[in-house]
């Protein structure tokens, strides 16, 4: 099947843009506004409107394939590509990527991303990632289309892999309304929450009290108000770098003795702690959160460590995982660039016995959610992110609701 036209659209997505940096000084918040000069290259203030492009691939067939590119909440920081702006993005892609998409044939999904992540440069430059990401939606879904497939079918047959046979883990987020919007999770029996957006040292607090307390007030909750006493989720909590910007990023004993205290507190649940340190450089990153995954396991600990920061790329996933940082890796969808990558990600991590979470951005679309869930469908992570958005029903439902539509689907076929 041939690719006839391209046509691009700008849109919203679920969330904002925000300046990590700004925020990690501690820029001060008045409702949903952030006050102070951005400090990261590209933004204009310190949070913004998040923004897509839609890329629509027009088939010989008159069928319409559909991506829709989109980078993270925090862009330009830990080692990602710059702010995404339709603006500025929709004429290159228009003049200079949409002529050498026309009437090329499509029949794989791999093969023809391998094109466009790997081989082709624009000014010397790879296309920025969410470009890639939005491309590789609307290839999967064009095959797909192409071949009377699902998309998940399609990624499970270039990857020799089965599509799963039961709805995966969903993560929820819940933004700094880690109280009201945990309660929602409660209601909803999300397998894994809260996320807890804890991202600077306020939230964290005096020896990390505050975060101690919430995760207190986390475990009465669900003791309390669960409908069921085997409802057991995972306490997953994002505290991106600050626990070690409290102790000191190389004081892996202190680093140790407060996850000690924490899995203390959240016992009879599991505990994940995504980002405890941030260490600045991507060879710093793996050598101390190494160091850190060792103590754990070494120490007893019954907490997972999760890599986020400086794990932005398929040779980073795999760099991580050989060197033993983290239990737990989080494939950032829109990080990856094309979705196969994140296919080929998840699929190492598992291959080397360390968990996958197939994960992304708050700052995505309905789109770029639901096309996920295929390639999660396909590789089967331990869990996945329910996004965009910090709502928390939304992204739950859009999670859920796909899955459920390929299970149902296929056993209907079958």
């Amino acid at each position: 099947m041939k690719i006839k036209q391209v046509i691009c659209a700008p849109g919203r997505t679920g969330f904002y843009f925000d300046d990590q940096k700004a925020i990690k000084a501690g820029a001060p918040d008045e409702g949903s506004f952030y006050l102070g000069e951005a400090m990261t290259e590209g933004f204009s203030s310190i949070r913004q409107p998040g923004e897509s492009i839609a890329i629509m691939l027009e088939l010989e067939d008159g069928q319409v394939a559909y991506g829709d590119c989109a980078a993270v909440q925090y862009s330009g920081a830990g080692g990602r590509d710059p702010l995404f702006l339709a603006s500025e993005f929709i004429p290159l892609i228009e003049n200079e990527l949409a002529p050498k998409i026309c009437d090329l044939e499509i029949s794989s999904f791999k093969e023809t991303m391998d094109i466009f992540e790997d081989d082709y440069l624009i000014g010397g430059k790879h296309l920025h990632t969410a470009i890639r990401y939005g491309l590789s939606q609307a290839v999967l879904d064009a095959v797909a289309r192409s071949t009377g497939r699902l998309m998940c079918e399609v990624v499970a047959d270039e990857y020799g892999t089965r599509v799963s046979e039961r709805a995966l883990p969903i993560f929820s987020q819940s933004g700094d309304d880690r109280y009201k919007n945990a309660d929602k999770m409660i209601i909803k029996e999300v397998d894994v929450l809260p996320h807890a957006l804890i991202n600077n040292m306020e939230k964290l607090g005096p020896n990390g009290d505050h975060l101690a307390d919430y995760l207190f007030w986390l475990r009465e909750r669900v003791l309390r108000f669960r409908a069921r006493e085997d409802y057991e989720p995972v306490f997953h909590i994002d505290v991106y770098g600050t626990i070690g910007e409290l102790f000191g990023t190389t004081n892996i004993e202190g680093i140790a003795d407060y996850l000690k205290r924490l899995e203390a507190i959240a016992n009879p649940f599991k505990l994940r702690i995504e980002g405890p340190l941030d260490a600045g450089t991507k060879e710093g990153q793996i050598k101390w959160l190494a160091e850190l995954t060792r103590a754990v396991d070494e120490g007893g600990i019954a907490v997972e460590l999760v890599a986020d920061e400086w794990c932005n790329t398929y040779e980073d996933v795999k760099d991580f995982v050989d060197h033993g940082a983290g239990h737990m890796i989080q494939v950032k969808t829109p990080d990856l660039g094309s979705l196969h990558k994140s296919a080929e990600s998840v699929l190492y991590c598992k291959a080397h016995g360390v968990k996958a979470y197939q994960g992304g951005t708050c700052n995505e679309t309905a789109r770029s959610a639901q096309v996920s869930v295929h390639v999660a469908m396909a590789t089967s992570p331990e869990q996945i992110l329910a996004k965009p958005g910090m709502g928390v029903d939304e992204g739950i439902m859009l999670a859920y609701n796909e899955m459920q539509q390929i299970l149902a689907l296929r056993k209907h076929r079958q």
